[in-house]
């Protein structure tokens, strides 16, 4: 498989942000009440992904180890910044739906993890697709997430009404609880259909979750890999 694509499938399917890395789960639980508010949040979140990613890949020969990570934080504070006022400008009704929630994308692990594990350590063009990959995969999970929770909890679907009104909604897919039902209901899914992430394949051959101690022989393996595909 093409290296570049490879990161897009990773991002979706395969390390997919919030259904097998289990990250931005503050805003996956808050938002997505509604599928709309789920495609807002994940669309801001992959532009700031992208951009963040690429700007980090350009400056991983300038920035010091020793602030990188504050470093990572300007960047993505300055990004965050300009979206937020472009999505005020532009799109009051997504800016008023999600609220706090944009400035929190600032702290989104899945940004800061993916600038300290990927962008800090590849090309500009290998960054940026692994920030589309990532970013669609997080866009998908939360619109599925807001479309179910919506359709069982309002009986809408992108705010237009698709069950009877004599159906009674059950309101507690609206609630935390619900993200939570809906977001498991999604895991049991992706891992019936046997989605293998890379770190569950090391624990399978043998190094029994011990990642801390095997981190650098693991990171040296697949830097040796990369290698061998180019």
């Amino acid at each position: 498989m093409n290296k570049y694509i490879e990161r897009l499938y990773n991002g979706i399917i395969k390390e997919n942000p919030t259904l097998v890395l289990m990250l931005g789960m503050c805003p996956t639980l808050a938002v997505s009440t509604r599928a709309m508010n789920g495609i807002g949040m994940g669309v801001s979140t992959t532009a700031v992904l992208v951009l963040s990613n690429l700007v980090i890949s350009l400056l991983r020969k300038v920035i010091p180890d020793q602030v990188r990570l504050p470093c990572y934080i300007v960047v993505v504070a300055s990004l965050v910044t300009v979206t937020e006022l472009l999505i005020e400008a532009y799109l009051p009704s997504v800016y008023e739906a999600l609220g706090i929630y944009i400035p929190l994308i600032v702290v989104n692990c899945i940004i800061l993890g993916r600038a300290e594990a990927y962008a800090n350590k590849h090309t500009p063009l290998l960054s940026i697709m692994d920030g589309i990959g990532m970013g669609i995969g997080f866009t998908i999970a939360l619109t599925l997430a807001g479309l179910v929770r919506e359709v069982l909890g309002n009986g809408t679907a992108f705010g237009l009404q698709i069950l009877p009104k004599s159906v009674p909604p059950i309101g507690i897919f609206v609630q935390p609880p619900g993200a939570f039902l809906v977001i498991a209901f999604f895991i049991i899914i992706m891992n019936a259909i046997g989605i293998k992430t890379r770190q569950r394949k090391l624990v399978e051959g043998g190094c029994d979750g011990a990642c801390a101690a095997c981190t650098a022989e693991c990171d040296h393996r697949e830097q040796k890999e990369e290698a061998a595909v180019k």
